[in-house]
């Protein structure tokens, strides 16, 4: 029960329940005025949303597209993988028994389309509808398959059309023009003439293998041996497809329905069972809460959610190909064991300012989206343009300069005063207006050595011309 405006109010009921002529809307008054020992509950929808994460979890062993439906369905998209478990009719007796030994209830058909499929178990009587069969079977159902707005509901019922096939009946410009076009695609969705799609809650891997146990696995020394089976498979996938996995998830369903899932990351593109296997080890070594089989796990999957195009590898005439690949696999390991966020990675960024030109994330993984950014080529045979060090924020330094616009001559620093012996620039460098506004003040750098021979970036902030504020000097970075 939960309360809704004033009252008290039934929000869900059981069969027992529905046969004793309650439903979902009544007043708890009313319920009890029928029958005095009705036994009722508070409502929890987070907690109902949480068993129903678990559910889909656990019917991702069938199949990995499983969406949510509401507050209370599920819809899977069997498409392809039916014959695994024997066919349709197999695999919804496998679905319902072992979500029924669970303590639930429920009804489960198999149609053409999720709108069909949803449709037939909610209100038909068909719990499989052979292909082409959708129409026959959905021209039956009552209007409130559709789930329309109430008010529309009462519209049709008042005009005498009770069933989908009434409503098939009727020219569709007709009902779209009263009720939009919403209502056609629904019917059509229903019957079978328009095929839907479903947003999984999980997107579906780019590769994945998977073991079924007729006994369920106890061992959990066991799991390393069958993960090597797994990864052997995988990288034959991926090669076969030019492709290297940068994330790998393994799933563990285990017989009494709970579901584990492990997810290690490498820093590029990999099919390398052995380093795969290790950064699995690291995962499995590390856990808070280890690896509980219970009952035993009858189901072992491993997925590749992230993969990218890898090519063969070309012989390294430098003899260095090792070297990277050792460190390569250091940065994967500590990742693995420290944590992805703990271990990181500079990336460029699309921007032309110096502060907001480097980003730091995570070394493992996929590149985020927006940081795909080549790094600045160097000239060759020319001096870095910008320094390897930069202060944040720059450092204010006191200047003399020939001209106002000119480079400094001689410019003082935490109490030390530089003779710059030359000096490159400068390079106007624009606000970015979007990110600082549009009063944000113009920077003007310079590359200066000084007579000791070292090496700084400094940028005079603002204008002369045209402003009334004297410009500021700035020193923003060393060169190595």
């Amino acid at each position: 029960m939960q309360t809704v405006g004033s009252a008290l109010r039934l929000v869900a009921v059981d069969r027992a329940a529905l046969g004793l002529g309650l439903a979902p809307g009544l007043t708890l008054a009313d319920a009890r005025a029928r029958i005095p020992d009705l036994a009722v509950a508070d409502a929890d929808p987070a907690a109902d949303a949480r068993l129903l994460d678990r559910l889909a979890a656990l019917c991702s062993r069938w199949t990995p597209l499983v969406a949510l439906d509401g507050g209370d369905g599920l819809l899977l998209d069997i498409t392809g993988c039916a014959h695994l478990f024997g066919g349709e009719a197999a695999l919804r007796v496998a679905v319902c028994g072992r979500l029924a030994g669970l303590g639930l209830a429920l009804r489960a058909s198999i149609a053409g389309t999720p709108e069909a499929a949803r449709a037939q178990a909610q209100f038909g009587r068909a719990t499989i509808v052979p292909p082409g069969r959708d129409e026959g079977a959905g021209r039956r159902l009552p209007i409130a398959a559709l789930r329309l707005e109430a008010d529309a509901a009462v519209a049709l019922s008042r005009a005498g059309l009770k069933l989908l096939g009434d409503l098939a009946d009727r020219p569709a410009a007709a009902l779209a023009a009263r009720f939009g076009a919403g209502l056609v695609r629904r019917i059509d969705r229903v019957l079978g003439r328009e095929d839907g799609r479903i947003t999984p809650v999980r997107p579906p891997p780019a590769c994945m293998v998977e073991r079924h146990f007729p006994e369920p696995l106890m061992q959990a020394d066991g799991i390393a041996g069958v993960l090597e089976i797994l990864l052997v498979e995988v990288a034959r996938l991926l090669e076969e497809r030019g492709a290297g996995g940068r994330v790998f998830e393994a799933s563990f369903f285990r017989t009494d329905g709970a579901v584990r899932r492990l997810v290690v990351e490498t820093g590029r593109p990999s099919r390398d069972r052995a380093a795969v296997l290790r950064l699995f080890h690291e995962r499995l070594d590390g856990l808070a809460d280890p690896l509980d089989p219970g009952f035993g796990f009858d189901v072992i999957r491993l997925g590749v959610p992230v993969a990218e195009p890898l090519a063969p590898a070309a012989p390294d005439l430098d003899g260095r190909a090792v070297e990277r690949e050792a460190v390569a696999d250091l940065v994967d390991r500590l990742a693995t064991r420290l944590g992805r966020d703990r271990v990181l990675r500079f990336v460029a960024r699309d921007t032309h300012h110096p502060d907001r030109e480097a980003g730091l994330v995570p070394a493992v993984g996929g590149p985020p989206p927006g940081l795909a950014v080549a790094w600045r080529p160097a000239e060759p045979d020319e001096p870095p343009t910008r320094p390897l060090q930069l202060f944040d924020p720059p450092q204010p330094i006191e200047t003399m300069a020939e001209v106002p616009d000119g480079p400094p001559v001689r410019f003082r620093w935490r109490r030390v005063l530089h003779q710059v012996a030359r000096a490159e620039g400068p390079e106007r460098i624009a606000p970015e207006w979007w990110r600082d506004g549009m009063d944000a003040p113009t920077r003007d750098y310079y590359r200066v050595e000084d007579a000791e021979g070292r090496r700084f970036w400094v940028f005079r902030e603002g204008l002369y011309a045209g402003t009334g504020e004297r410009p500021r000097w700035f020193l923003h970075g060393l060169f190595a």
